[in-house]
C-alpha cells in the first residue's frame, strides 16, 4: 500500500457561514466514504509566499487550495477514489501525487 497527496485546486468557498457547515458536511460524508483509506484528512491553505533563488514573494498566484493524504494501492485507485470530491462540484480539480518513500 502507498501513499498518495490529494492537491485541491480551484473551486468556491461558500460565502456565508450556514453555507460553510453545510460544506464542511459535503467533505466530512465524502472523506467517511474513504473510510481507513484515509491517513490525513489535511488542511484547507490560507496565506502563501513563494520562495524562489531571488527571495520569497508573498500572496503567491497558486489556486492550490489544500491537501489531503490517502492509502491506495496503485495511482490509478487513488485517482478514482479523489471521485466524487466535493472540490469538483464547485468548478475545481484534484492533482494526485504518489508520495515515494524515502
Amino acid at each position: 500500500m502507498a501513499k498518495f497527496l490529494y492537491l485541491y485546486s480551484g473551486g468556491q468557498m461558500a460565502e456565508t457561514p450556514e453555507a460553510q457547515q453545510k460544506e464542511m458536511e459535503i467533505w466530512t460524508t465524502w472523506f467517511s466514504g474513504l473510510g481507513d483509506s484515509v491517513v490525513d484528512i489535511g488542511n484547507p491553505f490560507a496565506a502563501s509566499s513563494t520562495v524562489a533563488a531571488g527571495g520569497a514573494t508573498e500572496g503567491a498566484t497558486s489556486k492550490l487550495g489544500g491537501y489531503s493524504i490517502i492509502n491506495a494501492e496503485s495511482l490509478t485507485e487513488a485517482a478514482k477514489k479523489a471521485d466524487g470530491c466535493p472540490v469538483l462540484q464547485s468548478g475545481g480539480s484534484v492533482e494526485v501525487y504518489e508520495a515515494v518513500p524515502m
